[in-house]
């Protein structure tokens, strides 16, 4: 049990990694002329095909749902996916990206709330000294410098926390019937469905028959259909809430990426960001209270 766990943990970190190398993929893509829905649209159709696709070679019956289990995709799918990337966009249009991606990072907090309340999930100590260090590292690793933010980009800004936070939380009711495939496949259908008619597909055909096709390819695998397989992969074995904390990997690679490949510059804020994520993730995974005393 402790190898799963363990096993859960590095695919949640690598779901992380994915998702915080995805400014290489979307900046390219919004300097071709891609809006941010335009984007999320190609994320999402790219891994509903792909695991689509993966499906019916590797097994058909992995495509059967239950209709009465529907609402549970239309949940991860719409309330999640499309709902949290809809209002993240209004937060950055209204106030900084850095602040937009702190209030994005409240999800652990609902995470655990729902999932304590949903599937009985403890709230240790240990998850909240490691959720509060890790947002704490994530305002300076964001590079957050203050300044007043509206109340209506207050309002999105949560919204898309909570958004993020229900895709753990549906994920983590389809996983008792369905596979980790299923449930990615049938999301991101629903998702791709759902921003269909405000995406302008033959403007991003158009766009992308420019050149930045590897690009849009790279933007669905490496940060959506890899990362999306891994995480969901992760909630098996592991709580909703310890996941969503993992998680904070994200701005800390995203950090990393920025420095790395687009030349941006390591200030000591962000580097003490980067380290109390770094201790966050540590801390979450020491095993407390387990040691017993043996008899002599």
């Amino acid at each position: 049990m402790k190898n799963k766990k363990a096993v859960s943990v590095i695919f949640i970190l690598a779901a992380a990694s994915g998702w915080g190398i995805i400014g290489v993929f979307s900046r390219p893509l919004a300097a071709a002329g891609l809006t941010p829905i335009q984007i999320t649209f190609v994320r999402n159709i790219i891994t509903a095909v792909l695991m689509g696709i993966f499906l019916l070679v590797k097994d058909r019956s992995l495509l059967k749902i239950r209709v009465r289990d529907i609402w549970i995709f239309l949940g991860s799918g719409l309330l999640s996916i499309v709902f949290f990337n809809v209002c993240y966009f209004l937060t950055i249009e209204r106030t900084t990206l850095a602040a937009a991606s702190i209030l994005l990072y409240t999800a652990p907090c609902f995470v655990m709330l729902i999932s304590a309340a949903l599937f009985k999930e403890k709230i240790t100590a240990q998850k909240l000294i490691a959720l509060a260090l890790a947002f704490a590292g994530c305002v300076p690793a964001s590079g957050f410098a203050g300044g007043s933010i509206t109340p209506f980009a207050l309002m999105t800004g949560l919204g898309s926390g909570i958004g993020y936070a229900l895709y753990s939380i549906f994920g983590k009711i389809a996983l008792k019937r369905y596979s980790p495939f299923t449930t990615v496949f049938y999301t991101f259908a629903v998702a791709a469905a759902g921003l269909l008619p405000f995406s302008d597909f033959g403007g991003i055909v158009g766009a992308l028959s420019g050149g930045p096709l590897l690009t849009a390819a790279g933007l669905g695998v490496i940060s959506t259909f890899l990362p999306f397989i891994f995480y969901t992969y992760g909630l098996e074995k592991i709580d909703a809430g310890k996941a969503s904390v993992l998680a904070f990997a994200e701005p800390m690679i995203a950090t990393a990426a920025g420095i790395v490949i687009f030349g941006e510059s390591l200030t000591i804020k962000n580097a003490a960001g980067i380290l109390m994520i770094f201790a966050a993730i540590v801390l979450l995974n020491i095993p407390l209270g387990k040691s017993k005393k043996t008899s002599g």
